[in-house]
């Protein structure tokens, strides 16, 4: 097999050449197709997130098909195409397992930061975190389409139930999160106001063509009090600019895994019973949930593809803000 490793935190991934994985008990091998370049891979190759591991194979929104089962792995088959998400195996065992917040669990393994990840043309999941993606019907479908989904999707969906079901929603930063979780506030027949960069009118047009009610800078206030806002920019100086645009009682959602520093603020614009919440990871169920949905709703991602090879310049492209939607490394 193949991958693009880092091997030490801040440099370059390197084109590698490994021996052949098998699988071990209550695993697969999966043959990647696609797999997804998140702004989380960024985080990890800039040594952002705590106690990173190096060498390491990143990558988290994998789609592929299963080319080898390991023993005691059911309802699982050779060929069947699936998704391997962020989070990789809990423990089952603490409190917050037990409790059915398998997200917040003591002791996870996250694919692509602490276990082997989808930049390479083969990797093995625990089969359990492994999600069925059936067969691909059409171009909105495909490996490369649907790749987005596992993380940029899923989180976006986790942050939508955390922020409750009002009707006008505030997307801070309008990249491949926003433009998947914008299609899923419209198709429910809610109100999109997105905000992106000062003067980023080429991504405000995205964001209107995918049904925002009102696209502008993030400088700027937006014309309606927002019942809710979703940070999706990895920048805290947003969060005090959010809580001042939602109305009393409105909820704003930090939906990154790294963010700046918070600065201070009046505590006048959290009063009121305005609420100031965190989003961590996912659950399965999360995932269930939302890829059961996704095709009803009809969601097409905007995808960039970019040979494996090429992943350093797919994280440089994703870091400089030079596409809309998603990036995509195909092997």
């Amino acid at each position: 097999m193949h991958a693009m490793v880092l091997n030490r935190v801040g440099a370059p991934l390197e084109w590698t050449e490994l021996p052949d994985r098998q699988p071990g008990p209550g695993e697969i091998c999966v043959r990647v197709g696609a797999c997804g370049v998140c702004r989380t891979d960024l985080h990890v190759v800039d040594g952002e997130l705590p106690h990173p591991q190096v060498p390491i194979i990143p990558g988290h929104e994998i789609v592929g098909r299963i080319d080898a089962v390991g023993a005691g792995v059911a309802g699982l088959q050779l060929g069947e195409r699936v998704g391997i998400p962020w989070l990789g195996h809990t423990c089952g065992v603490c409190p917050y397992c037990t409790m059915q917040r398998e997200n917040l669990c003591d002791r996870p393994l996250f694919t692509g930061y602490t276990r082997d990840g989808g930049f390479a043309t083969a990797a093995i999941a625990d089969a359990r975190f492994a999600f069925p993606l059936g067969e691909a019907v059409d171009k909105s479908s495909s490996d490369e389409s649907l790749a987005p989904l596992l993380c940029a999707g899923l989180i976006g969906w986790r942050a939508l139930t955390i922020a409750g079901a009002g009707k006008r929603l505030g997307l801070y930063g309008f990249g491949a999160a926003a433009h998947i979780l914008a299609q899923v506030v419209v198709w429910q027949g809610r109100s999109v106001f997105a905000f992106t960069q000062p003067g980023d009118l080429a991504t405000q047009a995205f964001a209107r063509s995918l049904g925002a009610t009102w696209a502008g800078g993030s400088d700027e206030a937006p014309p309606q009090q927002l019942d809710a806002a979703i940070i999706f920019a990895t920048v805290g100086d947003l969060v005090p600019v959010a809580l001042k645009a939602v109305r009393k009682g409105g909820r704003v959602v930090c939906a990154g895994i790294h963010m700046s520093d918070i600065p201070g603020f009046p505590y006048a614009s959290l009063w009121e019973e305005r609420q100031l919440l965190s989003v961590a990871n996912l659950t399965r169920q999360d995932g269930l949930d939302f890829l059961g949905l996704a095709p009803k709703i009809g969601i097409v991602t905007k995808t960039t593809a970019y040979p494996l090879q090429q992943a350093n310049q797919a994280l440089a492209d994703l870091r400089a803000g030079r596409f809309d939607g998603a990036a995509v490394l195909i092997p």
